[in-house]
């Protein structure tokens, strides 16, 4: 797996986690990693958020060939 695949989905994992918090505790961990309440935001939580967001798109794009395991280090193998 590409360096770029795990980190994105990595980012989704917190992402889901954060959402999955959100949801059960109202406790949004982003925020309280940088310092701030439930619903606040500042431009280092919404470059997280939006890394989160891009990385949700990435794997939602790559999704397909990452369940195939048909990267291209795989077809480089075959």
């Amino acid at each position: 797996m590409r360096k770029l695949d795990v980190a994105a989905l990595a980012l989704v994992i917190v992402g889901a986690l954060n959402w999955g918090l959100v949801a059960i505790a109202e406790f949004d961990l982003v925020a309280e990693l940088f310092g701030l309440s439930f619903g606040e935001t500042n431009a280092i939580t919404r470059i997280v958020y939006g890394l989160v967001g891009l990385s949700g798109v990435y794997v939602a794009a790559r999704a397909g060939a990452l369940l195939r395991g048909t990267t291209s280090e795989h077809r480089a193998l075959a």
